[in-house]
């Protein structure tokens, strides 16, 4: 599923549901030890997704580790990004020669709870994707997807790419999304961020995941050039999304299930 998202250079990981062979490594276990059985689930699934990556790579099967604003701790050479929600668990690697960075996000294909839409995103980008009044499903790639969740995964992949690139955090309203339709049912995304920077989404409606990639390509020479960054945030932003801050979100209703802690 998730294939067609991304860019060649990239090798990725997928399963659906709980995977009942996946194990932890021992330098995991004490990030889930005291974990509800949900929680350790995809935690344990995601990662066993990433080892099957690392193989792709024809790297040893080492563990994952969360880092600073829980971002997965990649080895050496290595941009990656985790995602799951309900039924779906994913990994997506790279070498850091090839990509500088890469985030994917997948969600349930359901309306956003009451606020959120308005909490995270621009007018702008409700008025372009016909958002203004409640977020009916809309056809999308010849199916039926709700336009306000693909919205949010979208920028979820940009988050998730943009931290652990820059080590700075983007607020929902810094970046500006738009869509445009491609003819093998994805929607490539433009915005704030440019440079050889693609946001690819896809939905397949029925319930099942939308789900986003994004990447960066890395330039050559070094060092990449790269668009005015924000500066760092010290207020802390979502747990488990790399990326999603909170400021100027106090007393936005909470983000959706889907986004959990990788």
């Amino acid at each position: 599923m998730i294939e067609s998202l991304l860019p060649p250079e990239a090798v990725w990981a997928e399963h659906f549901g709980p995977d009942p062979s996946a194990r932890l490594l021992p330098e995991e276990e004490p990030h889930v030890a005291q974990a509800v059985a949900r929680r350790r689930e995809e935690f344990t699934t995601v990662r066993a997704c990433a080892r099957r990556a690392f193989a792709a790579l024809g790297l040893p099967p080492g563990p994952v580790l969360p880092g600073v604003r829980n971002a997965p701790r990649w080895p050496a050479g290595v941009v990656g990004s985790m995602t799951h929600c309900d039924g779906y668990r994913a990994a997506v690697l790279a070498r850091a020669t090839d990509l500088a960075a890469i985030g994917i996000d997948a969600e349930p294909d359901l309306p956003l709870p009451d606020g959120v839409l308005e909490a995270i995103s621009l007018p702008g980008e409700r008025a372009r994707l016909g958002l203004g009044g409640p977020a009916a499903p809309r056809p999308h790639g010849g199916r039926t997807v709700c336009r306000d969740r693909l919205l949010f995964s979208a920028k979820e992949a940009v988050y998730k790419s943009w931290y652990p690139l820059l080590g700075t955090e983007l607020d929902f309203h810094e970046a500006d999304i738009s869509f445009h339709g491609g003819p093998d049912g994805t929607e490539r995304a433009g915005g704030t961020e440019r440079a050889d920077s693609t946001v690819r989404t896809e939905g397949t409606g029925g319930g099942s995941a939308p789900r986003s990639a994004r990447h960066r390509r890395r330039r050559r020479p070094w060092p990449l050039r790269l668009p005015d960054s924000p500066p760092a945030r010290r207020n802390g932003g979502r747990g488990g999304c790399p990326g999603a801050p909170t400021a100027r979100r106090s007393r936005a209703p909470a983000p959706p299930v889907g986004c959990g802690r990788r």
